[in-house]
């Protein structure tokens, strides 16, 4: 892995160097657009709508449109003239409980590298997190833009999760939720046996990406000349009447799902 950031984490008096690497990769299949009848690459050229001009790179700036449709320039001495710290500092702002930390402000994940100096102060760091229970709130500037995040430990790691500021969390605004009926006892009992059917501790190997492996398939045939697989998969289970018996059958499939398969009896000799 190569570091996308190079800097220290500012702890009090403290300071560790560090890097930084994602943490994180998406699995997926890319894919380019293509002429159908001959299979060409399509590709898209930068063309100005004034002037009808193609435009290099090197020509580039950034443009903000205005309400009134002005168009505003910015460069990159405008963006490196912004009054914001543009150190590589990570500097932690203050100590929370992770529980107080809503999931939907998390963005993007690393990991935290320390150097070779600074392994001492990095573990001290990362074992009073897990000793205090609490998550880091920092500030770290990354690609000319300053950005909340938050340091927690996860096994020998100090891991780094970029945050959204608030005014970025849409509020939702649904006005058939104001009016939704409650639940009846009933079905909030059988709704609940259903929870305690499925539980059960969460292990992310036990999860495969049906899709992707799918997709892979259907690329490997088309690439061989084979026959492509078709879909298989049907959740036709009838029509239910209505909630009660939905959930009742539900339950009855959970509890069916969880019971262990008889062993074989082996021969004795």
């Amino acid at each position: 892995m190569r570091p996308v950031w190079r800097g220290a984490i500012s702890f009090g008096l403290v300071t560790i160097a560090v890097r930084l690497y994602g943490a994180t990769e998406e699995h997926d299949f890319r894919f380019h657009q293509v002429h159908r009848a001959d299979g060409g690459r399509i590709r898209y050229r930068r063309v100005c709508e004034s002037c009808g001009k193609q435009v290099g790179t090197d020509d580039l700036v950034k443009g903000y449109e205005l309400d009134d449709g002005r168009m505003v320039l910015l460069d990159r001495e405008d963006f490196d003239s912004l009054p914001v710290r543009t150190d590589h500092a990570i500097d932690v702002l203050q100590f929370v409980a992770a529980e107080e930390v809503d999931p939907i402000f998390f963005q993007k994940t690393y990991y935290l590298e320390p150097d070779k100096a600074a392994v001492r102060p990095y573990a001290l760091l990362r074992d009073t997190l897990v000793t205090a229970d609490q998550l880091a709130v920092v500030k770290i500037t990354m690609r000319q833009r300053e950005t909340l995040a938050m340091l927690r430990a996860r096994d020998d790691v100090i891991m780094m999760h970029t945050m959204l500021w608030p005014d970025e969390i849409r509020e939702p605004h649904f006005e058939i939720l104001a009016n939704a009926p409650k639940p009846r006892p009933q079905e909030l009992k059988m709704a609940t046996s259903l929870v305690q059917s499925m539980a059960g501790t969460f292990d992310p190997n036990d999860y495969t990406d049906d899709y992707r492996q799918a997709l892979g398939a259907l690329i490997e045939a088309k690439a061989t000349g084979a026959k492509a697989p078709k879909n298989s998969a049907t959740r036709d289970e009838g029509q239910v009447v209505d909630l009660i018996t939905a959930l009742e059958r539900s339950v009855e499939q959970a509890k069916a799902a969880r019971k262990p398969r008889p062993r074989r009896r082996t021969k004795s000799a």
